[in-house]
Order: structure tokens, then C-alpha cells, then sequence
């Protein structure tokens, strides 16, 4: 049977979220990161409450296949509020190229990853409760035999994806969402109220051998228990 998610209802999700990563950059070790509004604020206070990051291996989840510098970029994203914010940067950071094509930044993405420990990744939650670059129908949600993949979006902005598979995700040591807003609040009880489901992929992390934390404001949790 999955465990549940570790439900943590609060005020500004960003607070939590930025303690734990600055903590985990102490310690050392690899963190993913992953793109969308949510996250912004909590690199930024991140950064603040711990400028160095040199003990840390530093990976995204997923990314558009776009140049580092575009606007759609979660790569630029992360640097421009965590990045360029740190006193010591990374001892290594993995950018996915998606200025390659998609299956070439995919398969370097994969290499890249044999035989790495994931110690903490971070997750956002699509309104359509997606999760990474896995939406619902996409055929990437079957892919058993890598850790990355490549493939076309689900929603807006419409390029093509590179994104960790469903099993690299669930064999973090450490698995955290952040969800805030009202407009999240259908994803998130579909993704961590309902059952386990292909419809929303997010809900297919629960399936690791952790219990997985969910940060989420009041406004995203509005429907939990609806269904």
C-alpha cells in the first residue's frame, strides 16, 4: 500500500520549502529543482539563508526544450532567483540543454544520472495534476527503462519537453511538492486526495517508498477531502 503524503497547510509554502533546501545545501549532496511560479520565492529566501552551495550537485526535474537565456526556461528561472543570488555557487551544476534536440538532451540527461543518488527533489503540481514534464495521456508516464525522456507538452507553452521519468522521480531520497493558489486547489485534491491515477500523474509519486511532502497554502488545499 502507498503512505500517505505528509500534508503541511500553511500561510506561505515558500517559507518551509526555502529552509529545508538551504538545510540540504548544507549537508551537502544532490538537489533537483523544478520550474513553474511556486518555486521562485522560495529559491530566493533560499539563497539568503545559506550563500553557499558548494557541497551541492544541482539537477532540474524537467525543463522546455528552449536556450537557457528564454523566458520559458526553468534553468533561467533557477538561476536568475537562486543562482546568481549565492556567495558559492554549486561543485556541479546539470543543466538539461534544451537548446539540443529534445531526444539528444534527453539521452544526456539519462547518462548523466546512472548510478546517482537523489537526496532532495522538489516538485511543482500542473492544474491538470501533472508533475515534471508528465502529463495526463503522455506516453512518457510508461517509460520503465530510463531515468529521462523526451516528448511533447500537455498544456501551454507548446515545446517540447525533457523531463526525469516517473521512477527516477520516486527514487529520490526525498520527495517535496510545493502548490500554492486557488487555481491548484482541482490538481491538488485529484493528485493527493483522490485515488492513484494515470488522470493525474502526480498522484503516481505516491507510489515511492517514501512518504512524500506536500507544502501547500490554504488556497490550494481548499478541496481536499471533496472527493
Amino acid at each position: 500500500m502507498p503512505l500517505p503524503p505528509e500534508l503541511h497547510i500553511v500561510d506561505d509554502p515558500a517559507g518551509p520549502v526555502a529552509e529545508l533546501l538551504a538545510e540540504q545545501a548544507r549537508r551537502g549532496g544532490s538537489i533537483v529543482l523544478t520550474g513553474g511560479s511556486s518555486p521562485a520565492p522560495a529559491y530566493e529566501r533560499a539563497a539568503a539563508l545559506e550563500p553557499d552551495w558548494s557541497k551541492v550537485t544541482l539537477w532540474w526535474g524537467d525543463d522546455r526544450c528552449v536556450a537557457p537565456e528564454h523566458e520559458w526556461s526553468n534553468y533561467r528561472l533557477a538561476k536568475e532567483t537562486l543562482l546568481d543570488q549565492l556567495g558559492q555557487q554549486p561543485r556541479e551544476v546539470h543543466r538539461i540543454r534544451g537548446e539540443l534536440p529534445p531526444a539528444e538532451a534527453a539521452a544526456e540527461l539519462d547518462q548523466a544520472l546512472e548510478g546517482v543518488e537523489l537526496d532532495l527533489l522538489l516538485l511543482g503540481l500542473g492544474p491538470d495534476a501533472h508533475v515534471a514534464s508528465l502529463f495526463p495521456g503522455s506516453p512518457q508516464l510508461a517509460d520503465e527503462d530510463h531515468r529521462a525522456t523526451s516528448g511533447p507538452p500537455g498544456l501551454e507553452p507548446w515545446v517540447d519537453r525533457v523531463t526525469m521519468t516517473m521512477p527516477e522521480i520516486r527514487s529520490a531520497k526525498r520527495i517535496v511538492f510545493i502548490v500554492d493558489g486557488a487555481s491548484k486547489a482541482d490538481a491538488v485534491a485529484r493528485a493527493f486526495g483522490g485515488e492513484i491515477s494515470v488522470a493525474a500523474p502526480a498522484s503516481l509519486v505516491l507510489l515511492a517508498p517514501i512518504s512524500v511532502e506536500v507544502f501547500l497554502d490554504r488556497a490550494a488545499a481548499a478541496k481536499l477531502g471533496s472527493r
